[in-house]
């Protein structure tokens, strides 16, 4: 029952350090961007929240082959199955992530952010592939150091929000907008951008960039 016990203390106990962990890191990340403490903790509690919220943005219809034996396609001709497929955007993993950008994009340098966020465009638009069943696939860690290794070199004095910036809104157009035309191989009905919320790429190499810077 000892070890049994430790178990079960340790199953409870994870899930409240994971969250405190992630509620230390988003704090310290916002309070690099010039934000309370208390406006992170806002935010964060309106990230949540939003994550479970879907903007419809687009619907269309999409055609889709199922296996079939060989002998049913030599002797008939079956049309594809249509359904549609609805595209949304999350509240929580993009629409918020992108309202913090803009609010922050009048305290950061207007060249640096510019020149960070068109490279973070090339960058994840050449690291995004799209999977079918899953979505856009990522590496998770390569577009924070990107946004904030460049945020350093282009703006020493104020790095933190050319990081985040570029780095929520280069993922945005980089990895999502620019793949909309693979959507439809995606094999799915819905399709959420920043539908993960705080497990999102957009929301977490924002945090981890200006973290880094």
């Amino acid at each position: 029952m000892g070890c049994l016990g430790l178990i079960l203390l340790l199953l409870i106990t994870l899930p409240a350090f994971f969250i405190l962990v992630l509620l230390n890191v988003v704090t310290i990340s916002f309070s690099k961007l010039g934000l309370s403490s208390e406006g992170a903790l806002l935010i964060l509690f309106a990230i949540l929240l939003g994550s479970t919220i879907n903007i419809p943005i687009s619907r269309r219809h999409i055609a889709y082959r199922s296996p079939r034996p060989s002998y049913m396609q030599f002797f008939f001709y079956i049309p594809p199955p249509v359904t549609h497929q609805v595209i949304t955007v999350n509240v929580g993993g993009a629409v918020i992530p992108v309202c913090v950008a803009l609010y922050l994009l009048q305290h950061a340098p207007f060249v640096p952010t510019l020149i960070v966020t068109a490279v973070m465009v090339v960058v994840t638009r050449f690291l995004a592939k799209p999977v079918v069943g899953r979505g856009i696939a990522m590496p998770f860690w390569i577009p924070p150091l990107f946004s904030a290794g460049l945020a350093l070199l282009l703006s020493r004095h104020n790095p933190a929000p050319v990081a985040y910036i570029s780095g929520v809104v280069g993922t945005i157009i980089g990895a999502d907008l620019l793949n909309w035309h693979h959507f439809k191989k995606l094999g799915s009905q819905v399709v959420s951008i920043g539908g993960a919320g705080v497990f999102d790429g957009i929301f977490l190499t924002g945090i981890v960039a200006a973290l880094i810077a």
